[in-house]
């Protein structure tokens, strides 16, 4: 760290730098401002920002910038209240054998850069309030002898199954966000939905928010006026009367509950998904129509290697299968 406040000066006194390190790489600066110092506001960077004061190499920053490995930040007088985080020793959480067992036994790919999981529905990908076990806590049973700890770079419902993608390295990690980001990443979801679409293919386009004043803060609508773009192509593989349908889902942009709210809005509901269809998302008649049936079925992207594709597919689990055999759907040509 530079600029050593003796001779006269304070530590809050003090302009200073810090250097990013390893495994901050591709992280947010907004972010790792809240990992460095967590008592500096969000409104207070966001000056700082503005007029200049913090810095990535000399040169101007915003919040949403990427930060990566020996990059050095400019921290102004008043930040640097707090002392520099330890250095990392990455203690590893104990995670026990019967978890380390069930999250290797999802595993369907494995390479130097990535695993791939077939995530089974009910297990959440990270903690929250009432969540104590989830697939972030797990991760550590993941590491097959690699120092670095395993990172999610995407996430899938609790209740949804199927793809999930964890980087091995901090520059896998970042190279998958980016995938992401610059939508180089094809989807492709099954869903099983009560009714049928208004046609057999097509696009839904209908932007989506946060719902205001939900107790649920993932709780989305649609929303004309101040929405967020979201895209989805879909198309009927198969159908029951007009009962159920079996549907192929490409998400084109990444918003929470993107599928769920489309297919209801389309008329045609997730099967089980109560919090978007209420009761019409539920069949009584069929064993598993209260459980809901999502499931991200392939991914296809860029290697984050660099070098060819990585594609993955992922069976489906127990309960969608015995509706589908419930429904007599074919699943032939998808």
């Amino acid at each position: 760290m530079s600029d050593n406040p003796a001779n006269g000066g304070s530590q809050q006194t003090k302009v200073q730098t810090r250097a990013v390190t390893d495994d901050e790489a591709g992280m947010r600066l907004d972010r790792w401002f809240q990992r460095h110092f967590p008592e500096l506001s969000h409104g207070a960077l966001q000056k700082l920002l503005r007029t200049g004061q913090v810095r990535i190499d000399g040169k101007r920053a915003e919040g949403k910038d990427r930060v990566e490995p020996s990059q050095s930040i400019r921290l102004p007088p008043g930040v640097t209240n707090t002392p520099a985080p330890k250095p990392r020793t990455e203690a590893k959480p104990t995670v026990s054998d019967r978890d380390a067992a069930e999250i290797q036994r999802m595993v369907i790919h494995r390479d130097d850069h990535v695993i791939v999981l077939n995530k089974p529905p009910g297990l959440a990908v990270q903690g929250g309030s009432g969540t104590e076990k989830h697939i972030d806590g797990m991760l550590d049973a993941l590491r097959f002898g690699f120092e670095q700890r395993p990172r999610l770079v995407h996430r899938l419902d609790k209740d949804t199954s199927g793809l999930l993608l964890i980087a091995r390295t901090a520059q896998a990690a970042k190279r998958l966000a980016e995938s992401f980001r610059d939508r180089e990443t094809e989807k492709l979801y099954w869903a099983i939905v009560v009714g049928v679409p208004p046609k057999k293919e097509g696009t839904i386009d209908l932007p989506l928010a946060k719902r205001p004043g939900a107790r649920d803060r993932e709780l989305m609508q649609v929303d004309e006026e101040n929405g967020q773009k979201a895209l989805t192509h879909f198309r009927e593989i198969d159908r029951a009367g007009r009962r159920a349908a079996l549907l192929a889902l490409w998400p084109r942009t990444g918003r929470t509950h993107q599928l769920r709210v489309h297919c209801a809005e389309m008329g045609c509901p997730i099967l089980g998904d109560r919090k978007y269809g209420g009761e019409e998302a539920l069949l009584a008649a069929v064993a598993e129509g209260r459980r809901l049936h999502l499931h991200a079925r392939r991914l296809s992207l860029p290697h984050p290697s660099g070098k060819g594709e990585l594609t993955a597919v992922a069976e489906l689990p127990p309960h969608f299968c015995r509706t589908v055999e419930a429904f007599g759907f074919s699943t032939d040509g998808v």
